[in-house]
């Protein structure tokens, strides 16, 4: 599969009715075919499983001359995620840094991604966990000047690091950023902070009922989240909305 043969696949898969859906649904300047995403999670899936390659070596190839194109179109961006996502750990943050990031402008090439590594980062075959690694690679995105790479970083917070262990270093991370005043950014810190409560309430509640790091806006989102989950009880949510600020 060359690059355009690749582009013909996508174009196969278009669904007009789901471009013109999606298209309101994510804000990004790049055009939509309209392939939904499990359909390019599977091209994905078999570029990967070397299926429109003969050998090992062409498989390799597929890959990169998939990765030197710059791509043009959302699906475009998201395939290239999901292939990134399958590679080994170590070449995962490589071309992630290189090949993907550079490419995402919003939340959904964002939010899929980082949903996508959670089996490299997570993987515990043969004892593996890189989680404690993969922070650094966390910390280098919140010290980004861009949105979407500071969102990435939020994200992954989310995805792989919500335990006892890690929530105080949550809260210091979300702190470094709480500044911030982009809205991705804002976003990402509420749908943190509400997921952190959802899962561990007492701590997160405690941190919610002393901080001062969070902007008024940011926190009164965070609460409006918390309250719209269906596993936190009526009680709760009465205690957590006097907690909003004016």
């Amino acid at each position: 599969m060359n690059y355009e043969e690749f582009l013909a696949e996508l174009v196969k898969n278009a669904d007009d009715a789901y471009r013109d859906f999606s298209s309101k649904a994510v804000l990004t300047e790049r055009p939509f075919l309209g392939v939904r995403t499990p359909k390019l999670r599977e091209i994905a899936r078999e570029i990967i499983a070397g299926k429109y390659s003969e050998t090992p070596a062409d498989q390799i190839k597929i890959i990169a001359g998939l990765l030197s194109h710059e791509p043009v179109s959302r699906e475009e961006v998201l395939v290239r995620g999901f292939v990134i996502a399958r590679l080994p750990y170590e070449d995962m943050v490589l071309h992630m840094d290189k090949d993907y990031l550079p490419f995402v402008d919003s939340w959904e090439a964002c939010d899929v991604f980082c949903a996508s590594i959670r089996k490299a980062v997570l993987s515990r075959k043969n004892g593996a966990d890189h989680r404690e690694d993969f922070l650094k690679v966390v910390d280098q995105l919140l010290s980004s000047p861009h949105e979407f790479y500071v969102r990435t970083g939020l994200v992954c917070l989310l995805d792989f690091y919500i335990t006892p262990e890690y929530l105080p270093v949550i809260f210091d991370r979300v702190g470094k950023v709480a500044a911030r005043d982009e809205y991705y950014i804002k976003m990402a810190i509420a749908w943190l902070l509400a997921t952190c409560y959802a899962k561990l309430p007492e701590p997160t509640e405690a941190f919610l009922m002393s901080t001062t790091v969070l902007p008024n806006w940011t926190f009164n989102r965070t609460i409006s989240k918390i309250c719209d989950s269906y596993r936190v009880d009526k009680d709760a949510k009465a205690r957590l909305r006097a907690l909003r600020r004016k």
